[in-house]
This record gives structure tokens, C-alpha cells and sequence, in this order.
């Protein structure tokens, strides 16, 4: 992968909030608390983890409080500066009134977002399509919010419409966009929008690229969401698991484990998810069937095999909270069978999980596709390392550190 070479962030944070009143009556939309924390708090942290040097925060509505609480940032591990403008200047003005502050590329994020980024692979994109700029997109598979633009097989942003009306949309800018310091001399005079403005004029020459993720993003945009986004903000442990050849003994190649008479659990396999369980673990199962698709076993074998399982782990002190099985067959062309990572963005959405902090554990190359498209910490297991080594000198032994 290619090292990323930005070290600045440029973070709008000046609106009103006016979606979250009456708590923005008093206080700013990054300053709502979650878990004791500002939600801009956890927005320097993943920028500190992802290797930002430096934050640049562009402020209007209630200022004092944000610079009072963070300073100059040492306390963040990253330095912070400041730009106070008016309430009422849009996104746009703020970035030109800050331009001299602004790096010659840098990444520009909203305060009210948060998406567990990976930059060295969004750099990676940005570098390889050779754009002026790379906006996030969150797929929208799920119509999580409203669309507002579309993008080509060539990852390059084709429609932006921020009324949110235009027909055929699918994905939403979540900010988390790299860009080059000339795309604030495309922004007009006046009191105007940086994404209404700029992005139009950047897709009519080819130079919007996008990063496409299917995890789902968190936001303090309206009420609606708070809560969501406060039980992604624990920050679950968890550990999502595949079952044949990691929990039981795999069936002869083009066979399948059909009845619970044929299924055997692998030594040590129990044992690993009761270790799980006593460390507070959400523990989750996702699994190719594709005997269903191909008729050898039908949806209620599989059920009644995964009930006993879970059954049986329970009894060992172990814990299974969720199972996801993609039935299809290898020529369906489904986004959950693995190698692609749909049943891990499921799971993502479903536990509210961050994926960049939770391990995958497979046993096959499909798995650790899966698990590196999905941006897990993904372990690969083999007869000489099983999955109760695994258990104990990755997942634990990190939990600990």
C-alpha cells in the first residue's frame, strides 16, 4: 500500500445545528458528550490513529467552548488550530477565508460524521484515479438516508445533487475527502456552499473521484441518530468468525455438512468461545452455504444444525450471538458470499460494530479476501494454529494491550 503523505485535516464545525435543538441552543453540535466524550473528541483520536500531524478546525456558532475544551490540541496528541468566521458563512467562505492556513493537499471533514477511516487505502485510490479530489460514498445500500449522488464504474463521481431529488442517485457523501488546495479557487465570491459549488464543476471535468464503503457511517446530524451512533461510540469488542475449518471439521471438497449428525467441532473450538464470552466479546458466525442453492440440504437443516451448535457452546461457557448464512451459489453473484465481504458489513450494521477494530477469523484465502475488503484485522488459521491460539495470543493479548 501507499504511505499517504497528508498530514493536515480541515474540519467544518461552524454551523448551528438547528436539526439538534434544543441541545444546540447552548452548546455546539461537536461538543454533544457521548460516553464523557465530545464527539469531535473521537474525530482528533481516529486522525491522531490514522497519522494527522495537525488539525485545522473551521468555527462560527458558539466557539468558546470548542477552543476552550481542546486548546492547542497537545492534550489530543495533535496540533489544532483555529479559523472563526461568522455563524451564517457557508462551507465554502469558511475555506476561503482560512485558505492561507490550508495545505497544499489535505483531507476536509465534517463535525457531525464519523466513519471508521483507513486513509492509507483511500490515498491509495486518490493517487491511482489522479484526481483533483476523493470524496467518501457510502454505498446507501441499505437507504440508511437519502441519496445525493452517483457514481460510475470507474469510481468517479458522474451526479451531485445536494436537494436530493435527482433521479437515479445512489450513495451519499459522508465528507472524509482528500483534495488539493486548488479546488478552493473554484469556489465563487460571496456566501457559498464548497461541495454545491465545487463538485459540479469538479465532475464536469472528470476530476471527482470516489472511495466507496459500505460500513456504515455515524453522525450528531439530527436527533434521529443519536442514539445509533452512541452505541457505536462504546466501541463493541467483537469477533466475527467463519465456521467450516474454523469451529468444525470441514466436509470433502463439493461436500457439505448437511445434519448436525455430521457436524464435529474442531479441538479447541469450544474452548476459544468461552474465552470469548469471559472476555466480553460479541461473537459472531457468517458462512457459505452454497448446499441450499445447489439442493443437497434445505434453509431448516442449516437452522436446526446452528441452534445445536449454539446450544453446545453455550454449555462449554461459550457464546454465539448472531449467525449469518449466504445460501447462494457460486454463480449467483450475491454480495454475501465470500469472498465478498456483504454478510461483515451486515453484522457491521446490524451490532453497530467498527470493523477496523474487530478481527475476522478464517481459514481460506475467500476469508481473508473478505475480511481485508471489509477492513478487519483478519487472521488466517491452518491445523498447526488453531483457532484457540488465535483466540488467545491475538485477539486477548490485544484486549489487553
Amino acid at each position: 500500500m501507499i504511505q499517504h503523505t497528508l498530514s493536515q485535516a480541515v474540519i467544518l464545525a461552524g454551523g448551528r445545528g438547528t436539526r439538534l435543538a434544543p441541545i444546540t441552543d447552548t452548546i455546539p453540535k461537536p461538543m454533544i458528550r457521548f460516553h464523557g466524550k465530545p464527539f469531535l473528541a473521537y474525530l482528533l483520536t481516529l486522525l491522531r490513529e490514522q497519522g494527522f500531524e495537525r488539525a485545522l478546525l473551521l468555527l462560527g456558532y458558539l466557539p468558546d467552548p470548542i477552543q476552550e475544551y481542546f486548546g492547542d490540541g497537545e492534550d489530543w496528541g495533535i496540533r489544532i488550530q483555529y479559523s472563526v468566521s461568522d455563524v451564517d458563512n457557508d462551507t465554502g467562505l469558511r475555506l476561503k477565508l482560512a485558505k492561507d492556513l490550508i495545505d497544499e493537499m489535505f483531507l476536509l471533514m465534517y463535525c457531525d460524521n464519523y466513519w471508521p477511516m483507513q486513509i492509507g487505502k483511500m490515498w491509495e485510490k486518490f493517487v491511482s484515479l489522479d484526481a483533483k479530489a476523493l470524496v467518501t460514498v457510502y454505498n446507501n445500500r441499505d437507504n440508511y438516508t437519502k441519496s445525493n449522488l452517483r457514481v460510475d464504474e470507474c469510481d468517479k463521481v458522474v451526479v451531485y445533487d445536494k436537494t436530493r431529488t435527482a433521479p437515479d442517485l445512489q450513495g451519499v457523501d459522508i465528507g472524509f475527502l482528500i483534495a488539493r488546495k486548488e479546488t478552493i479557487d473554484l469556489i465563487p465570491s460571496g456566501n457559498a456552499s464548497f461541495e454545491g459549488n465545487v463538485y459540479p464543476k469538479l465532475i464536469v471535468d472528470g476530476q471527482l473521484a470516489a472511495y466507496r464503503t459500505d460500513h456504515r457511517y455515524y453522525s450528531v446530524g439530527d436527533h434521529r441518530r443519536l442514539t445509533i451512533t452512541d452505541a457505536f461510540l462504546v466501541g463493541r469488542k467483537a469477533v466475527i468468525l467463519d465456521r467450516d475449518g474454523v469451529l468444525n471439521k470441514k466436509a470433502p471438497k463439493a461436500e457439505y455438512v448437511k445434519t448436525w449428525s455430521e457436524f464435529e467441532w474442531l479441538p479447541g473450538a469450544k474452548e476459544a468461545l468461552a474465552l470469548l464470552s469471559g472476555a466480553g466479546c460479541v461473537v459472531i458466525v457468517v458462512t457459505n452455504q452454497a448446499g441450499i442453492a445447489r439442493g443437497m440440504m434445505e434453509e431448516a437443516d442449516l437452522d436446526d444444525i446452528h441452534e445445536k451448535m449454539k446450544l453446545e457452546a453455550q454449555a462449554a461457557g461459550g457464546r454465539i450471538d448472531a449467525i449469518y448464512q449466504c445460501p447462494h451459489g457460486w454463480q449467483d453473484d450475491c454480495l454475501c458470499r465470500k469472498p465478498k465481504p456483504g454478510m461483515l458489513f451486515q453484522a457491521q450494521r446490524d451490532f453497530h460494530l467498527d470493523l477496523t477494530r474487530t478481527f475476522f477469523i478464517g481459514d481460506d484465502v475467500r476469508d481473508e479476501m473478505a475480511g481485508k475488503a471489509a477492513g478487519c484485522r483478519t487472521v488466517l488459521l491452518s491445523e498447526s494454529y488453531p483457532l484457540v491460539h488465535a483466540v488467545e495470543e491475538m485477539v486477548l493479548a490485544t484486549e489487553e494491550t
